[in-house]
């Protein structure tokens, strides 16, 4: 299971909404910072496939302006 970790950068004047859109993916954990007008987002996923379908849904959010991969891991790097 692919799992990683991502800075959220909201489009100016629209981090509620990205917030909101982040709630509805069901493979997200989201972490509104309190001192930055940025998201943590954790992403938990079943697959590669799943993994890749779900970033392109992410880069794809017109709320987000800019989304920074901070860690990445999956099972098989683990296991390895």
């Amino acid at each position: 299971m692919p799992i990683k970790s991502y800075i959220a950068h909201p489009t100016e004047g629209r981090r509620n909404e990205l917030i909101m859109k982040l709630k509805e993916f069901s493979s997200c954990n989201i972490t509104p910072a309190t001192n930055q007008e940025i998201v943590i987002v954790v992403t938990d996923t079943f697959s590669n496939e799943e993994d890749l379908a779900l970033h392109e849904k992410l880069i794809n959010l017109p709320e987000l302006k800019h989304l920074t991969l901070v860690s990445g891991f999956s099972d098989e790097e683990i296991i390895n």
